[in-house]
């Protein structure tokens, strides 16, 4: 994540904030897990968090214009108006879409590597309903052509400077393959209701499965290139670094790891002598999640939770366990999930330099009394 001095709190962000619900980041809001529960499967948008670059725009959807151009579209490209969009055959998906940094926080209070950046708990992430246009619908009728290797979105927020460098807007491209899957949306509604400012009015594009960076918000222009395509957000940013990776840095961020949450405040206090049901939620970039195990004993014995919810291809899994506390003390509760690809939540996730990706097993703490 670029580094820069971050606004104060709310700055650049249109919704409300209130204290119960979100954890302040300088220009971004983390949804506290705590609050969710009772919500249902999705995140209601107003409590869905915040991440952004910059500061939220207000775009005219009246006025707005998505150009779709570039070198590999056969003629002049194409040019959408938020009316256009709403006559194309449209499609929802439900997707999950999480920071590249969610969890960075744990680097150091857990495994004693810190790591520069936000200090995301597990609240950079939400899911939604998103309800558009297929990207891939878009480029076709703009004149794709066969030699279409990378797409560009570009968003419509101010551009970004950090250290008196002007980077532009917000842009990170994707390979042709993953621009024509059909899950991947030009959105204009989010749970049912029109996209709100935060979340990237009047249309964002989604990316099921991959780091939040790659869904750029207030999209205005997509470029469609017959050779790669690059932007600090892929060559500088969002890539690994550290003594695992290569020299000079593994490639671009794509997809999430697997990762699990309790709906519960960490330090909460439970009552002893009684039974306690333990909820949280469960997802993973790529792949349904399969099973979710429970520990109360520090990861000595693992209980299978009861799954809520079918396996969903890009959504979370919601699970309970019911759990009695054998006598007062302090606990650490871990909840570990294995997706349908078997990628499973390790004890301990590997260092890389700018704390992406964090995908270790979370120890969240409680006080039986």
């Amino acid at each position: 994540m670029p580094s820069g001095s971050p606004p104060p709190y709310g700055g650049g962000i249109v919704k409300p904030l209130p204290r119960e619900w979100f954890v302040p980041h300088g220009g971004s809001a983390e949804m506290r897990w705590d609050t969710l529960a009772g919500t249902g499967l999705y995140t209601p948008n107003e409590r869905f968090f915040v991440r952004n670059h910059t500061a939220t725009p207000l775009i005219d959807p009246r006025t707005w214009r998505l150009r779709v151009h570039g070198s590999a579209l056969r003629g002049g490209g194409a040019e959408f108006s938020a009316a256009d969009l709403r006559t194309l055959p449209a499609r929802t998906v439900d997707a999950v879409l999480e920071c590249a940094g969610n969890g960075r926080r744990f680097w150091a209070e857990q495994q004693g590597t810190p790591a520069p950046g936000t200090p995301w708990g597990l609240g950079g992430v939400g899911m939604a309903a998103w309800r558009g246009v297929p990207l891939a619908d878009l480029l076709r009728a703009a004149g794709l052509g066969p030699d279409a290797v990378d797409v560009l979105p570009s968003g419509l927020d101010p551009e970004y400077t950090v250290g008196g460098r002007n980077l532009g807007h917000v842009r990170r491209p994707l390979p042709i393959a993953k621009a024509l899957d059909a899950d991947v949306l030009v959105a204009y509604e989010m749970n049912g209701e029109p996209l709100p400012p935060d979340h990237g009015a009047p249309a964002r594009l989604v990316v099921p499965g991959w780091v939040g960076v790659a869904s750029i918000k207030w999209l205005g222009d997509v470029e469609v290139a017959d050779r790669p395509l690059g932007s600090p957000w892929n060559t500088e940013y969002y890539r690994l670094f550290g003594p695992a990776q290569p020299e000079g840095g593994g490639p671009a961020l794509t997809g999430q790891v697997v990762k699990s949450a309790f709906e519960l405040a960490r330090g909460a206090v439970l009552a002893a002598g009684r039974s306690h049901r333990l909820c949280g939620r469960s997802w993973s970039g790529t792949g349904p999640v399969r099973e979710v195990g429970v520990s109360t004993d520090g990861g000595l014995v693992w209980r299978p939770a009861e799954l809520l919810d079918p396996p969903a291809g890009h959504g979370w899994t919601r699970w309970c366990l019911d759990w009695r506390p054998p006598a007062p003390g302090r606990y650490g509760l871990r909840a570990r999930a294995t997706d349908g690809r078997g990628a499973v939540q390790p004890a301990e996730a590997e260092f890389n330099r700018e704390g992406y990706l964090f995908g270790a097993v979370v120890v969240h703490p409680v006080t039986v009394v």
